[in-house]
């Protein structure tokens, strides 16, 4: 869907924003770009719509080299949110959301209509909120108008820059799962930069981790990541407590749980369902003050996990 080939940046005072960067982004996924100030992720971020020409390299949109084509073109066709939402302060939510469908061509009444179902679709009452001002809005409800906005033209890759990092812990957490969902809904494919490596994990399907000097250190899924960090550089980005965070991307394996039998009533917690994570797991026995949990497939009882059970996953996960 997105591949970036040999894509660099250097200024004209010589310092390296991106160096040589290879990476490619499957179509549906979720890519996280990761790492300290300065490493080049959201350089890289606005090379790919162009609002920083490379110095080197190419960007190929669905097999297109798009560093031949014109700028603004691209951009109306690429969805693009940053932390800062940047909507038009002087426009109600609607008409900021019927912006690019309205430069593209569309009559206001499709425009309008687009509009009204992204808003409901992120979770916003287009009634209701349609016609308020974003300062009328929370950090939290302008960042779902930004996100609707970026849709608002069905671009076929979405570029994220820090977009949660505005709003308070509560409500990005809360975030992240609503547009993770919608992300899967709807198929899109997106690159987000982040410098939260709890969020990458969480979030990404996955994860580039950009050192200084605009090296790209490692790309990985979250698990291998966190399993196999590629060299000392990435083990202490990924941090002393990568161990916890294994625990939010691995999923409850059923060949680690045991039988029912002999458990007595009171020993078990509430039960959860197969396709959660061992966090999941761990912090509903911690909860119910109970040594072990039910899993469940549906209807269908899968068996106990216990914390032994949950040890086990963990050191299974570090295989290669």
């Amino acid at each position: 869907m997105l591949r970036l080939v040999g894509l660099g940046k250097t200024y004209d005072d010589g310092t390296v924003a991106v160096r040589e960067l290879d990476l490619d982004v499957g179509r549906g996924e979720l890519v996280c770009l990761v790492g300290p100030s300065g490493c080049g992720k959201s350089t890289t971020l606005k090379m790919v719509n162009r609002l920083i020409e490379p110095t080197t390299g190419r960007i190929l949109l669905d097999g297109q080299d798009v560093t031949g084509i014109d700028p603004h073109a691209l951009r109306r066709t690429i969805g693009y949110v940053i932390q800062q939402v940047g909507l038009f302060p002087h426009q109600r939510v609607e008409a900021n959301v019927m912006t690019v469908p309205l430069l593209l061509g569309d009559s206001r009444a499709a425009a309008r209509e687009r509009a009204r179902e992204l808003l409901a679709l992120v979770g916003l009452d287009p009634d209701l909120y349609g016609s308020r001002y974003p300062h009328q809005l929370s950090g939290g409800q302008r960042q779902r108008v930004g996100v609707a906005r970026a849709l608002a033209a069905d671009p076929p890759v979405l570029l994220m820059d820090e977009p949660f990092g505005a709003v308070d812990p509560v409500v990005r957490h809360r975030l992240q799962d609503e547009f993770r969902r919608l992300q899967r809904d709807l198929g899109k494919t997106v690159v987000m930069v982040t410098h939260d490596i709890d969020e990458a994990v969480r979030m990404g399907d996955r994860v580039a981790v950009f050192a200084e000097g605009g090296r790209l250190a490692q790309h990985g899924t979250p698990q291998e990541l966190l399993a196999h960090p590629a060299d000392d550089f990435v083990a202490d980005f990924v941090g002393a407590t990568k161990g916890l965070r294994r625990l939010s991307v691995t999923p409850i394996d059923e060949a680690h749980l045991e039988p029912l039998e002999g458990v007595s009533a009171g020993q078990l917690g509430a039960a959860i369902d197969i396709d959660s994570t061992l966090e999941d797991a761990l912090a509903l026995m911690l909860r119910d003050d109970k040594p072990m949990i039910g899993v469940r497939r549906g209807p269908r009882f899968l068996g106990v996990l216990t914390p032994a059970g949950v040890h086990a996953q963990l050191r299974a996960s570090l295989s290669p």
